[in-house]
């Protein structure tokens, strides 16, 4: 596949974008867990905290795949 350099800067904006709403979403689920746990829920605020965990590793995944493409 040729390198389409147009091409790889939308798709790295778009992952961008995405990887921004998958911050903020962490960031909501984190401040539920926090008020789960101080009303006595730790069962559910601790499967937010899980959640975050996946959200966080894929975040990882996001980021170096949007380095790889605009370095390409």
């Amino acid at each position: 596949m040729p390198n389409n350099s147009a091409s790889n800067i939308a798709t790295a904006d778009a992952l961008t974008l995405l990887l921004h709403n998958q911050h903020a979403l962490a960031a909501a689920i984190e401040e539920v867990a926090v008020w789960l746990s101080a009303n006595s829920v730790a069962v559910v605020a601790e499967n937010a905290v899980m959640a975050m965990e996946t959200l966080d590793t894929n975040a990882k995944a996001i980021t170096d795949a949007i380095m790889r493409i605009r370095q390409s």
